[in-house]
């Protein structure tokens, strides 16, 4: 009968010599070899403490690079297409002026709220729609006998 091997168990299993090292403890004298300055060299701000954040060597650091924000953008803010009563005289008297028409005829861009101004004069009775009016938007309107109807 062939030689019985002792059987393998979990209790026989160990690394590899050399396979496990002891880590250095640094700063426990001079016996140890990493007494003393514990590897750190002599002097400097890496031998005394840790690099701040955001330190790049004295380099000027990124967010000092970085403008800063002026002001501030208010989310809320209405937007209006402008509209000057001087402009309106392209229309024929009697014409109902809404948004949708001035934008068939170029005369705003974007989609959104209308705002009537009062710079120029109107001559001629037009029934004009828009979000808003001025004042003297409405004034002249109605001096030429026109009216000036808010959409809400």
């Amino acid at each position: 009968m062939p030689e019985e091997r002792e059987q393998l168990k979990l209790h026989h299993l160990q690394p590899p010599a050399g396979a496990k090292k002891r880590r250095m403890r640094v700063g426990r004298g001079p016996g140890s070899g990493k007494g003393k300055t514990a590897g750190r060299g002599t002097k400097g701000l890496k031998a005394r403490n840790t690099v701040r954040p955001g330190f790049e060597g004295g380099q000027t650091p990124l967010a000092m690079r970085l403008p800063k924000l002026k002001g501030f953008r208010n989310p809320n803010k209405e937007y209006f297409a402008l509209v000057n009563v001087g402009a309106l005289n392209v229309f024929d008297a009697g014409t109902e002026v809404t948004p949708e028409l001035l934008r068939e005829r170029g005369m705003i861009r974007h989609r959104g709220r209308v705002k009537v101004l009062a710079e120029g004069d109107i001559d001629r009775a037009l029934t004009v729609k828009a979000h808003k009016f001025s004042e003297a938007a409405v004034e002249k309107i109605e001096a030429a006998g026109g009216t000036a109807e808010v959409i809400r």
